[in-house]
């Protein structure tokens, strides 16, 4: 029989309410389904839509830049939120905060789906949606932590990869989802319609999935490990600063560990549709419908090797297991021009099933990795931090970057690109060490 992580409390905790294995599955995966669900259909409508809403019109090529930078805003407030959720997590508790964090993001979402656009009120549309999207941020900044620490705080200690991976199901879920009613929409409405009103409603359902999580978490006892350190009263006062004190090591390579992650997904979706969809010879002229279809497809690549993955980190260790990884990602950004370049649909299909499912080997990992870089008493901070820093260095500039590349230098320079910020992760991985035996409240 599978040890509960209530077995590895002392004996003077065991009256400790403990969430069932269930409750802990569809609470950490519904809650992040549904943050990268809101997050990702602004990810679609910044490439799709936005660049004709909410700013001014000219060379398409600079409303589609000026529509990313806005995407970009996003991360640049997700370590703002880690380290304001992030505080609340280590010093109230996991439940409330992740309550809060999805509150956050599902006000932020609905917001952008009432906006007016540019030609209604000027200037004030692109700055309006660029505070709404730095919510989305925020929200989604003490999101991530939160779940996968209740996810890796509840799991039976020899299988916290594998538990550690079901918030990470979240992303290709969100995503699968996204691209759907997107999809849907475009089916059932005309060009017309779908620009004028059927763009909004995505954003604005999305208030539905917010009361189902909200639901779903509300029932949720607190982690087993954190009600430990609450009942010693060992929470620090100032988690941000104990972090960046006394664990800035970590912090570092949490950060770069994520790195190459990051570049890859957001490379996979945002820029291969811009890229997909621009006519040629600047891209490869698909319908935007078509390639909704062929990303909906690979997204299942990434959903099944996501428990692959934390199966993988729990049979041989998460360092051994990621380097691994990490070395088909720089392989793989290599065959950039021979495979998205080609031109040919059975190509551009591979390179998507390709790319999108080493993203799910090398996300599936990070929900148990992160957490055990850190002890209980900064943990919500510590994890969300390098996570969420790394996707100001990632996910936040990926298109933006592959998108001046390829206008000047061709598809090679942005494999290259991938590949670079692979080494770094490589790098990283190689001076972590492994922390798969590590017992998570030993460092309480």
């Amino acid at each position: 029989m599978q040890a509960s992580i209530t077995e590895t409390l002392d004996k003077k905790h065991d009256d400790t309410p403990v969430n069932s294995r269930g409750k802990v599955v569809v609470a950490s995966l519904v809650g992040t389904a549904i943050e990268f669900f809101d997050f990702y259909i602004y990810a679609t409508a910044a490439v799709i839509i936005f660049p004709h809403i909410f700013f001014p019109q000219g060379d398409p090529t600079v409303a589609t830049l000026q529509s990313l930078a806005t995407f970009a805003i996003a991360f640049v407030a997700r370590p703002i939120g880690s380290a304001v959720f992030g505080h609340f997590g280590d010093r109230v508790g996991r439940k409330a905060t992740l309550v809060a964090s999805l509150l956050t993001m599902g006000v932020s979402t609905v917001l952008i789906g009432l906006l007016p656009g540019y030609e209604t009120i000027g200037v004030a549309a692109p700055l309006l949606l660029a505070l709404a999207r730095f919510g989305q941020g925020l929200g989604l900044g003490g999101e991530w932590g939160g779940a996968a620490l209740l996810a890796t705080e509840n799991a039976p200690a020899k299988k916290r990869a594998l538990y550690g991976s079901f918030p990470q199901l979240g992303a290709p879920i969100g995503f699968f989802f996204a691209n759907g009613t997107f999809l849907l929409l475009s089916w059932l409405l005309t060009d017309e319609q779908f620009m004028n009103w059927g763009w909004r409603v995505p954003f604005i359902l999305s208030a539905v999935l917010v009361l189902i999580g909200l639901y779903v978490r509300v029932s949720l006892h607190e982690s087993p490990v954190f009600a430990k350190v609450q009942k010693e009263n060992k929470q620090v006062k100032m988690p941000i600063g104990t972090l960046l004190s006394k664990h800035l090591t970590a912090t570092i390579l949490g950060t770069f560990i994520m790195l190459a992650t990051y570049t890859l997904f957001y490379i996979m979706t945002v820029y291969s549709m811009s890229y997909g969809t621009a006519p040629a010879p600047a891209g490869l002229g698909y319908s935007r419908n078509s390639f909704l279809w062929m990303l909906m497809v690979a997204v299942i690549g990434f959903g099944v090797m996501v428990p692959i993955a934390g199966l993988l980190a729990d049979r041989f260790g998460r360092r051994k297991t990621m380097i691994t990884i990490t070395l088909m990602i720089i392989a793989f950004a290599l065959m950039f021009p021979m495979l998205l370049g080609s031109g040919s649909q059975v190509l551009v299909m591979g390179f998507l099933i390709l790319g999108l499912s080493i993203m799910g080997l090398t996300f599936g990992p990070m929900g148990a990795l992160l957490p055990e870089l850190f002890p209980t008493e900064v943990r919500y901070t510590g994890a969300s931090f390098s996570y969420n820093l790394s996707s100001i260095l990632g996910a936040s500039v990926a298109p933006y970057i592959a998108t001046w590349l390829n206008a000047h230098y061709g598809l090679q320079a942005v494999g290259f690109y991938l590949a670079s910020m692979a080494v770094l992760t490589l790098i990283a991985l190689i001076a972590c060490k492994e922390t798969r035996n590590q017992t998570l409240y030993e460092a309480v």
